[in-house]
């Protein structure tokens, strides 16, 4: 029962609140297209750095999802080929497979004959090569995510110093309107400039994650490689 009194008596008061409280007239929402324009070049700036970022991104998805993506019968031929000694057959068919993993065992084959730690070393050289291939162009990606915000701040910056330059010109004519418009458009470059720095960096983790799986997996296939060699043959 009290419970009840309680909502009932909350219930009331919220209903002559809303009575009390006279609607917003001539309320617009913000028009972001025209803030966006009224960014100016910085604006411009950040939108062009943040179409490179895409397609960087993209690109390299793309790329490293090719080098990671593994043939299922792969390793186990090149097992049997070694066993049997058929160095020719496992150099074959690293070459028509034509990945990462497949160079990598190509350049351990070549080194066949040599002490293991030879190999060995040779396969972990190619792997770095392969791996800075699949790199390329992750540093301008992490680059853009870091300085997008900096770029943003310097927009609002430049856009605050006109504000009020121009707030000095009007003399004795100042009027609020002119120093409140141009800090909302000032600091509509910091909002862009954050937003970008945050898709960016947000993709840039998502490349070096795949990376690092790639990474995971090369090591993993090469040290079965070298556990094959260490075999007796058939």
């Amino acid at each position: 029962m009290i419970f009840l009194q309680i909502v009932q008596n909350a219930a009331d008061s919220l209903q002559q609140l809303s009575q009390q409280v006279a609607p917003v007239q001539g309320y617009e929402k913000l028009p972001y297209w025209e803030l966006a324009k009224s960014g100016g070049i910085i604006v411009i700036i950040l939108a062009v750095l943040l179409l490179i970022a895409i397609y960087i991104f993209f690109e390299r998805y793309l790329a490293i999802r090719k080098a990671a993506k593994e043939n299922p019968t792969f390793m186990s031929n090149l097992k049997n080929y070694i066993l049997e000694g058929k160095k020719d057959s496992a150099l074959a068919l690293c070459q028509s497979t034509n990945t990462p993993l497949s160079r990598m065992i190509e350049k351990g084959l070549s080194r066949l004959g040599r002490p293991l730690n030879d190999i060995s070393e040779s396969i972990e050289n190619e792997g770095k090569l392969e791996i800075a291939k699949l790199e390329k162009g992750i540093t301008f990606l992490a680059t853009i995510g870091s300085i997008s915000p900096s770029i943003g701040f310097l927009g609002t910056v430049l856009g605050m110093v006109r504000a009020f330059f121009n707030m000095a010109n009007a003399g004795n004519n100042i009027d609020i309107s002119l120093l409140s418009q141009g800090i909302y458009q000032a600091l509509i470059t910091t909002v862009a400039g954050l937003l970008v720095g945050i898709i960016v960096t947000f993709l840039y983790n998502i490349i070096v994650d795949r990376i690092e799986r790639l990474v995971y997996m090369l090591e993993a296939r090469a040290t079965d490689f070298i556990d094959f060699l260490q075999q007796p043959p058939k």
